[in-house]
């Protein structure tokens, strides 16, 4: 991606694709671009896809998605400005282009719900459980939103119970959807996807990775039998296992900051 303006010219996007947002939660910049060299994340990254290093709006779940949700996705590394996707109005923008989609409503979903989209939040960590106030804050931001405790951190399988519902959610819609997808796999717990794991480690963050791709193919094929989709896969915000005597997130570490991002389309194949 160029500093100069985004891949894609959001002006075109919006209104002819679905859109589909994943954050992966609490993944790790480190373990993403190793599993990725490796080889080992042939669905989660299609052809031509990779990762790019950028720096997160937030240190944890709650600020991270605040700023996402008014258009402020990861910002690259490199100097800038970086051109955004999506902007609100705001006077004085200096990374609003002629190629961001710029929308007049105080969050993106509210702005993509007066473009004519439906909008679907599938929450995974307890910031869109719904069980309090606070956890209530982001999901309400949606026209549909949908929690239970088989999404959440808890159970090894929640990923493929997260895209169960987004199926049942897309079976009878025609109009363009925003979806976003909140997997809650990376955050600790995470030992369970490593057989034998005592605890949470790198390893096992690694591991539950692993277990994301064996699995969003799928959501991905959903996304695709409507019409195009632009897909947005990035972490929120890192977390560190030890280093510097760290260990979670909410902090000023690098570990933290810095996380993985990739974006491209999904070419339908609704006429197939």
């Amino acid at each position: 991606m160029s500093a100069g303006k985004p891949p894609f010219d959001m002006n075109g996007i919006v209104g002819s694709h679905d859109i589909l947002l994943v954050t992966l939660d609490t993944l790790r910049y480190d373990v993403a671009v190793a599993l990725e060299a490796a080889g080992s994340l042939p669905n989660l990254l299609p052809p031509g896809a990779s990762w790019e290093r950028r720096h997160s709006p937030g240190s944890f779940t709650y600020a991270a998605h605040a700023a996402m949700f008014a258009g402020f996705l990861p910002t690259p590394v490199t100097p800038g400005p970086h051109p955004r996707l999506f902007a609100a109005t705001f006077p004085g923008s200096e990374t609003t282009g002629s190629r961001t989609w710029v929308f007049d409503a105080p969050d993106l979903p509210a702005g993509l719900a007066r473009a004519g989209y439906h909008t679907v939040c599938v929450g995974g960590v307890g910031f869109f459980n719904k069980l309090t106030p606070l956890g209530s804050a982001l999901p309400s931001l949606f026209a549909e939103s949908h929690w239970e405790p088989a999404f959440g951190v808890t159970n090894p399988s929640s990923l493929e119970r997260q895209i169960d519902r987004a199926e049942e959610v897309l079976a009878d819609r025609r109009e363009p959807v925003f979806l976003f997808v909140n997997v809650s796999a990376l955050h600790q717990p995470n030992h369970f996807y490593l057989p034998g794991a005592a605890g949470d480690s790198l390893e096992s963050h690694a591991a539950a990775l692993r277990y994301v791709d064996r699995h969003i193919a799928r959501l991905y094929a959903l996304m695709r039998r409507r019409r195009p989709c632009l897909v947005i896969v990035c972490s929120d915000h890192g977390t560190a296992y030890g280093e510097d005597g760290h260990v979670g997130h909410r902090i000023g570490h690098e570990v933290v900051w810095t996380v993985p991002y990739t974006e491209f389309v999904l070419e339908s194949n609704a006429a197939l």
